[in-house]
């Protein structure tokens, strides 16, 4: 793990070292290969039940409506020009969270946010700005701040509410996307195509 943060993110490596515990620099590992190289990522304890290439289905890229602004979202919406060269979907994330965005329950139930992304079961095409996001984010958490870094939350810092931050600024800085209509507490629960990024209910990764 190591060498791979020394060869690609060399100016990272000394708070790698020295400011991260062997669970974050997992979390870490796993976004960096799949930054640099793509792939599917999967934790040693999950089971397999549907073969990656069947994980997108056409249904998955249908438009949806934010009920809230209105705005169409999906390949299939007339926002967007189809291009059979370029990847529809580049970045799959499942959320592990959905709760009642209007409710308190989600820090109840100790999430950091009320649709929060699971990070033990991912897959994305090389080079995706969300996770050169994610480090960004890593390594403004870490600079000069030492003391606070050494005694922060690793989910928060590099798991689960660390990939949902770094998801979630990113699209709303790029396309305006309100985080919260991802719930499927009103539909049922469908996958939703934001951009490139598709990200399946909460019953996609269990």
């Amino acid at each position: 793990m190591r060498a791979l943060v020394e060869e690609f993110e060399n100016d990272f490596l000394e708070r790698y070292d020295t400011l991260l515990t062997p669970v974050e620099r997992s979390d870490v590992f796993r976004i960096l290969v799949c930054k640099h190289f793509g792939g599917i990522y999967g934790d040693l304890d999950t089971e397999l039940i549907q073969h990656p290439a069947t994980w997108i289905s056409g249904s998955d890229m249908a438009t949806w409506t934010d009920p809230k602004t209105g705005k169409a979202h999906g390949y299939y919406n007339t926002s967007v020009t189809p291009d059979y060269e370029t990847p529809v979907v580049s970045l799959l994330w499942g959320l592990e969270a959905d709760n009642d965005p209007e409710s308190d329950a989600y820090w109840r139930q100790s999430y950091t946010y009320p649709q929060q992304l699971s990070q033990w079961a991912f897959a994305a095409a090389p080079q995706h700005p969300v996770f050169e996001r994610y480090m960004d984010n890593l390594r403004n958490y870490t600079k000069d701040n030492e003391p606070t870094a050494q005694n922060s939350d690793p989910l928060k810092r590099t798991g689960p509410a660390a990939v949902t931050l770094a998801t979630k600024s990113w699209l709303e800085d790029h396309v305006g996307f309100r985080w919260a209509s991802l719930t499927g507490f009103k539909d049922g629960g469908k996958s939703k195509l934001v951009h490139d990024i598709l990200i399946l209910p909460i019953t996609g990764f269990q």
